[in-house]
């Protein structure tokens, strides 16, 4: 690889560690949430299967997705999913304020299975996202693997590897960084939402629809607009944050009680 290439793919790698950061946290706050109910020891064990499923997901999504990337069907489900998942935070969001306990407490083995239910939909959500970014990255002389350049599946992988890793060790981190911040997690998913839309436009400029020109999703111009305003989000996500909620709160004491031992 060139030095620009390389500049052009460590650029996307720092943006998915960023955005997987900020997922990671919020997976691990959905995770310490759903458990919350049991008693202590049961915790420990629940958070331990939400981690190993996490880990497990996120790579078979990865692989699944990387055999059917280039189908444009695909392209097109995978954008309009992004944009859906976005939208529907903020539905969720203004409906409910924060993430909502269930009223009726499950038991361990039914919490087990709701937080690997959740950990499969953040898997999608991660894995979606990162292709998105690295599918307009220029091809590298690296073998393919599945029906990605194997640069691209690398900056992937790297990014999903990242976000697993964030969730065990650093999770503490960034979703006290949350607290402080409650507004980078709403920046996330308008990422999450804007990188949707990249996905959009790189569907529409496939041949075998070519309603946006294809030079045109690969141009300086178009990635200059969407790294403009990815900054833009995560700038306004920074500068305008709102109070922490009670969800939050409870949920970081879960996961210093816990977070040792999984």
């Amino acid at each position: 690889m060139d030095v620009s290439l390389l500049l052009e793919y460590g650029w996307v790698l720092l943006v998915l560690i960023g955005l997987e950061g900020i997922l990671a946290a919020d997976n691990a706050v959905v995770m310490a949430v759903m458990v919350k109910h049991l008693p202590e020891k049961q915790q420990k064990r629940a958070l331990f299967y939400g981690l190993a499923g996490a880990f497990i997901l996120r790579f078979a999504a990865l692989f699944v997705i990387s055999y059917l990337v280039n189908i444009w069907q695909i392209q097109a489900l995978g954008a309009l999913y992004l944009m859906f998942i976005a939208v529907h935070h903020f539905i969720n969001k203004n409906r409910d304020g924060s993430h909502k306990e269930g009223k009726k407490q499950s038991g361990f083995w039914m919490t087990v299975l709701k937080v690997e239910i959740a950990d499969l939909a953040f898997a999608i959500d991660s894995i979606l996202a990162a292709v998105a970014l690295a599918m307009t990255l220029p091809d590298t002389n690296l073998p393919p693997i599945g029906g990605l350049d194997g640069g691209k599946f690398l900056v992937i992988f790297a990014g999903g590897l990242i976000g697993v890793i964030i969730m065990r060790f650093a999770a503490n981190a960034f979703v006290k960084l949350l607290h402080k911040r409650p507004s980078l997690e709403s920046a996330a998913f308008l990422i999450v939402g804007w990188v949707g839309v990249k996905l959009a436009v790189y569907t529409l400029a496939h041949p075998s629809l070519a309603v946006v020109p294809e030079h045109f999703a690969h141009s300086a111009l178009w990635k200059a607009i969407f790294w403009i305003v990815l900054l833009a989000i995560a700038a306004g996500g920074w500068f305008f944050s709102g109070k922490e909620t009670k969800q939050q709160k409870e949920a970081i004491q879960t996961l210093k009680k816990a977070q040792n031992e999984v």
